[in-house]
């Protein structure tokens, strides 16, 4: 029975290690919001930098919102700013996630969070 109970923890152990890692373990920073372009052919950029605080390696996904003078969500569009790849502890990825929106011309303010956390 002990041995059932210390293989059960060794398999167990690998995912609790990685489930440490949460959404505040993370931060963005500099995030920056602009546009190029004129007429029909504005692109937005959005670009920031992800960071992980977390003591193991993993990868999060950020939202970011485009929203009108009185604060009202107009679009909104998640991505993995590292793709697959698990950011390291202490390192950073820069992202522009300006492409995954398609230009309003009532967007005033844009945010930006991170919505989940993984390891791939």
């Amino acid at each position: 029975m002990k041995h059932l109970l210390a293989a059960t923890l060794m398999l167990l152990a690998p995912l609790t290690a990685h489930a440490a890692c949460s959404a505040t373990d993370f931060s963005i920073e500099d995030f920056k919001a602009g546009a190029t372009g004129a007429g029909g052919a504005i692109r937005l950029s959005l670009k920031g930098k992800l960071v992980n605080h977390c003591a193991t390696a993993a990868a999060a996904q950020v939202r970011v919102d485009a929203k009108d003078g009185s604060g009202t969500v107009l679009a909104t569009k998640q991505g993995w700013p590292g793709g697959t790849t698990n950011i390291a502890p202490g390192q950073s990825v820069d992202f522009d996630l300006g492409r995954l929106l398609r230009y309003q011309s009532d967007m005033q303010t844009y945010s930006a969070a991170i919505t989940d956390v993984r390891t791939w």
